[in-house]
């Protein structure tokens, strides 16, 4: 997975200019990339549905999937029509129109059973997979393959830290009630490796000096592991220990996306204070 998607933002960054100074950056940027996102929505929204389903309530994936891809997406679409006061319309329109849509087709579906257990969970649905997606590909298209490299590589490391010593020596139950298996040893984990990969992949790549790198390292550390108590408190809402065995090892897309969404506006609000 790390060799196709790392091959495919490069490819992505490569055809539109945005890798290389030897092609001038085109107008469109991302369009592989965008592609992935409106791609890994359509299963993501299939596996939030069937732990919403356990909960009770109904996801009305007829509107959550289109919703949440135009959500998604939406910096995508700001070269193909240059007016501000357009892109500002469409993120108000989306979700206004959205969450108006959802009645229409609750009281199709259910009349008036269950209507704020299901409209609620289904809009849920289009913030959490699309407006907090919004922001990755927002990273991606306004400063590049390398920093949305960056930013992945060092919430994942921090994952496989908190998994790796945690395993090994965690004892102390950092939030018992939400994911028994975390610990705070696997917490100072995620921050060591969240850190190493952070200095490394900066340096090598130029993109911040030392000693912002490590704070900005560690820093998502913690809260790649925030994001990650996030899917649990579904889950476990959910009765559900993954969010379904689309992929072995892992659990569902879900499993894999969890800590990169829940931190992506952070890394995005860092970035515009670091590269303005």
């Amino acid at each position: 997975m790390v060799v196709v998607l790392t091959g495919l933002i490069l490819l992505d960054g490569y055809i539109d200019g945005s890798l290389t100074k030897e092609m001038p950056d085109k107008p469109v940027q991302a369009t592989l990339f965008t592609l992935l996102i409106a791609l890994l929505a359509v299963p993501a929204q299939f596996e939030l549905g069937h732990l919403i389903k356990q909960t009770g309530a109904h996801l009305f994936k007829s509107i959550t999937i289109p919703a949440s891809i135009l959500l998604a997406t939406a910096l995508f679409w700001a070269p193909f029509i240059d007016n501000y006061r357009f892109h500002v319309i469409y993120l108000l329109l989306v979700p206004a129109f959205s969450f108006l849509a959802l009645f229409v087709v609750q009281a199709l579906t259910f009349g008036t059973e269950g209507t704020i257990r299901n409209v609620s969970a289904s809009f849920f649905s289009i913030i959490y997979l699309g407006f907090l997606c919004l922001f990755i590909l927002g990273i991606r298209i306004l400063w590049g393959p390398v920093v949305l490299l960056f930013f992945i590589f060092t919430i994942k490391a921090s994952d496989i830290g908190a998994y790796t010593i945690g395993r090994l020596f965690g004892k102390h139950k950092m939030a018992p009630k939400i994911s028994p298996g975390k610990t705070w040893e696997g917490l100072c984990g995620a921050v060591l490796f969240g850190a190493g990969v952070s200095l490394g992949f900066s340096y090598y790549c130029d993109i911040m000096p030392v000693l912002r790198a490590v704070g900005f390292g560690a820093l998502f550390g913690v809260l790649g592991q925030m994001g990650d108590l996030v899917e649990s408190m579904i889950k476990r809402d959910a009765a559900s220990k993954d969010s379904s065995s689309s992929i072995p090892g892992f659990g569902g897309i879900l499993d894999v996306i969890d800590s990169p969404l829940a931190t992506a506006p952070a890394a995005f609000s860092l970035f515009i204070l670091l590269f303005r």
